[in-house]
């Protein structure tokens, strides 16, 4: 699935062509996506102009005049610029084109992925008012983290990546910044002092900072805007080199399952 960094590299990569155009035509080949795409999505949005190219957590969304389009790559999916020249292809959902006549085009195999629509503050809609700060805004602090972990019994991994308590911190993102801030992702949140917290923050604004200035890590089914797939992988601490020494200590570094997902830490590292 992409994460914040590749959703937030996908922002990037679209934000030159949108920016201030006008949005001309809406093609909806494939309405049922994850939610179903609003049939009347044309009739609001053609004619508006694209005022704003944003990212919340993992939702991309063009903000117009008179409303937002909200975009979520799901589990498969990814965004294109193209041109009419460039046919779409079984799995290309919508086209929204645009007024210098390139088109932005949703592709998602799995059809795991949204387009919606809020008129308001984007804030306000169901799917985004319920999430947490943003890992890299000044409000995500060790102060923060600190007050919602009190008491909380379950581990340090799984808090950090839920995403009421903070978004965008994936599965990959969690074991690597634990590892950084040297923390076992089994302890428990609720037993981590101020201290630790404070490196836990630091590392995890360092990693997704890193991810995001290597263009995000390649997945199986992400590649960025351009078509090329992210670097970050290359740069990968922990995750993946179950097995491998790891790079600090030469310890061999571990793998288990927790919640459904793999992590990957050294022992000897992280405490």
């Amino acid at each position: 699935m992409p994460e914040l960094p590749e959703v937030e590299t996908s922002r990037r990569g679209i934000e030159p062509y949108l920016l201030n155009k006008t949005i001309k035509t809406i093609e909806i080949r494939q309405h049922k996506l994850r939610w179903p795409i609003p049939k009347n999505l044309p009739a609001l949005a053609e004619g508006k102009k694209i005022r704003e190219v944003c990212r919340r957590a993992k939702y991309i969304y063009l903000k117009l005049d008179n409303g937002n389009i909200i975009i979520h790559l799901g589990m498969s999916g990814s965004l294109r610029i193209c041109t009419k020249k460039t046919p779409p292809e079984k799995h290309d959902h919508i086209d929204i084109c645009v007024s210098n006549n390139k088109i932005l085009r949703l592709r998602d195999p799995r059809k795991f992925g949204c387009v919606l629509w809020q008129a308001d503050d984007i804030n306000e809609h169901k799917l985004i008012k319920v999430l947490g700060p943003e890992p890299l805004d000044d409000i995500f602090t060790a102060e923060y983290l600190h007050d919602k972990a009190h008491k909380r019994q379950c581990s340090i991994k799984a808090f950090i990546m839920n995403s009421h308590i903070v978004v965008g911190v994936g599965n990959i993102y969690a074991s690597e910044a634990l590892f950084r801030a040297g923390i076992n992702p089994k302890r428990k949140a609720g037993n981590i002092s101020l201290s630790r917290l404070q490196k836990l923050v630091d590392a995890i604004k360092l990693t997704l900072e890193l991810a995001i200035n290597e263009g995000g890590t390649t997945l199986r089914d992400f590649t960025g805007i351009s078509g090329q797939p992210g670097y970050f992988a290359q740069k990968l601490l922990v995750y993946g080199r179950d097995g491998k020494e790891c790079m600090q200590c030469g310890e061999a570094i571990k793998q288990f399952t927790q919640q459904a997902r793999s992590t990957y830490y050294c022992s000897r590292c992280q405490r």
